[in-house]
């Protein structure tokens, strides 16, 4: 018996032995055919003098994009978005303990840093006013009045996937805050959830179409029907590709999404870089006016600030015909912010940061007597409370992200939303990928976000002595110059008093005459 089991012990050895000579060979064989592919191609100058191991340098650049941020970047070194800055949006998002032990690695010297000035006699949890109510549109037959600080940016059906989406509009409608639509048009998932939506009219007009690139005034219609949409955004521009329209790759362009955007399954969306029926401050105010005439809601725009002549040009209309003309809101997108897929030349160089036009764009509004008819909306890499406290002290009433969104959703920053293939499920149309992200569970996450942000935003209003966030001004915030020391961003962009830049004299013929007082 013993024999026997010998016997066959020698055999399973014997047979393991030839199978490994056998893949032995055919690894060689395979290296071998890899060799002379490498050797004879002109294609790639590293494979050609380094045949098979130069193949590693490719393996080896993919796979750094994802161990980077765990094993060789700093929390508060590495871009779009550190790993302080994830770190706080996951910790938030999960709702768990977001303090930190013995001190601060933030860099508070550079040129740039901004601080927020406490007072001696903060205020007290028992004076503390919730966020206070704006109503945005009051010329509208249906008003929009919210008092969330912090909104879903634009995020498409098709830059995101379907249960993304529904992540999104469940969250949403838990926290009180809006959803912004996009471009790709109004999908079921978007209503689902039951939360205020802004439907946004793109270049490319998706969901509201013609089938000939102009405005279908009946489709308009039939999505201001429903009272989940509460404002229209007219998009002109947005930061990550100002001058260039919305793009989604074919790879992500499926049967349902080619039905909602009525275009080709399968071939990529391309929007043209501009609306043809816009093509200056009169025409821009007659599309506002024509879309909240069908709508009866509040509408506004969307843009980048580069050149900002043409923003006067159309405040100047606006004085001389009436505030009742005026867009209802203004969303301004820093040239920092993101898309699913931009050209790098427009990603890195076009357009200006919010930092700087921000507080441009609502200095022009003062000026010209607009600020309380206008409302403004801030977009540009604000996912923690120090960006949204900032953006309130330089004089938005609203803040929109949809980056931070993806975070508390469970996005890794992987930078695959382009190609179809993002790990989380969340910018992706393959249904394996998609499996991981359960929105029942996400739009808890969703809603934790909203509720500690704002908690925190309170936070900081509270220590500069203030009852609400709303209530934080230019004075309550500094920021380091190149000299090494702080000055109030008060002082630094000092505001502009009401109607300044506007004197009216009546002439004859009763007409209103503009002047710039600087």
């Amino acid at each position: 018996m013993e024999t026997i089991a010998t016997s066959w012990v020698y055999t399973i050895l014997n047979f393991l032995a030839a199978f490994f000579v056998v893949l032995m060979g055919l690894g060689i064989v395979l290296i071998a055919i890899v060799y002379v592919i490498d050797v004879t191609q002109t294609r790639h100058a590293v494979r050609r003098n380094y045949p098979v191991i130069g193949r590693f340098r490719y393996l080896f650049e993919h796979m750094g994009e994802f161990f980077r941020q765990y094993f060789f970047a700093m929390d508060r070194e590495e871009l779009p978005f550190n790993r302080a800055e994830r770190s706080w949006v996951y910790r938030a998002a999960k709702n768990i303990d977001r303090t930190l032990a013995f001190g601060s690695t933030r860099d508070l010297r550079p040129e740039g840093s901004i601080y927020f000035v406490n007072c001696a006699y903060p205020t007290r949890g028992e004076d503390a006013v919730a966020p206070s109510p704006v109503t945005i549109g009051p010329h509208c037959d249906h008003p929009y009045t919210t008092a969330s600080l912090i909104n879903i940016s634009g995020m498409s059906f098709g830059a995101l996937s379907k249960p993304a989406v529904r992540a999104l509009s469940q969250g949403a409608a838990k926290s009180g805050c809006w959803l912004n639509t996009g471009e790709g048009g109004l999908s079921p998932y978007h209503l689902e959830g039951g939360c205020d939506l802004v439907f946004q009219i793109g270049t490319a007009k998706f969901g509201v179409c013609d089938g000939n690139g102009n405005l279908s005034e009946e489709r308009l219609r039939k999505v201001s029907v429903h009272p989940e949409v509460k404002m229209f955004e007219i998009k002109l521009s947005q930061g990550a590709k100002p001058g260039k329209g919305g793009i989604l790759p074919g790879a992500k362009v499926t049967e349902e999404i080619a039905t909602i955007r009525a275009i080709e399954i399968g071939r990529d969306a391309i929007s043209p870089n501009r609306h043809a029926e816009i093509v200056d401050a009169e025409s821009l105010l007659a599309m506002i006016a024509r879309v909240r005439n069908i709508t009866g809601k509040p509408v506004g725009f969307k843009c980048v600030i580069g050149d900002s002549l043409w923003l006067e040009e159309l405040l100047q209309l606006i004085v001389e015909r009436g505030e009742e003309v005026a867009p209802d809101f203004i969303t301004i997108d820093g040239a920092e912010g993101g898309s699913g897929a931009a050209p790098k030349p427009l990603l890195d160089y076009m357009g200006l940061p919010i930092c700087e036009s921000l507080p441009e764009v609502v200095d022009l509004l003062r000026g010209y007597g607009l600020r309380d008819r206008i409302k403004v909306i801030a977009s540009g890499k604000m996912i923690v409370p120090s960006g949204v406290a900032w953006a309130l002290c330089m004089g938005a009433d609203f803040v929109v992200s949809a980056r931070g969104f993806m975070f508390s959703l469970g996005c890794i920053q992987a930078m695959q939303c382009n190609k179809n293939t993002c790990p989380t499920g969340v910018t992706t149309h393959d249904p394996k990928l998609q499996r991981g992200l359960n929105p029942e569970v996400k739009s808890e996450r969703v809603a934790n976000y909203v509720f500690n942000m704002t908690y925190d935003v309170g936070m900081i209003a509270h220590s500069c002595g203030v009852l609400e966030p709303r209530q934080l001004k230019r004075i309550h915030s500094r920021v380091v110059t190149q000299s090494g020391r702080s000055v109030t961003l008060e002082s630094l962009y000092p505001s502009v008093p009401d109607g300044s830049m506007v004197r009216a004299s009546m002439g004859e013929s009763g007409n209103q005459k503009i002047i710039n007082m600087e």
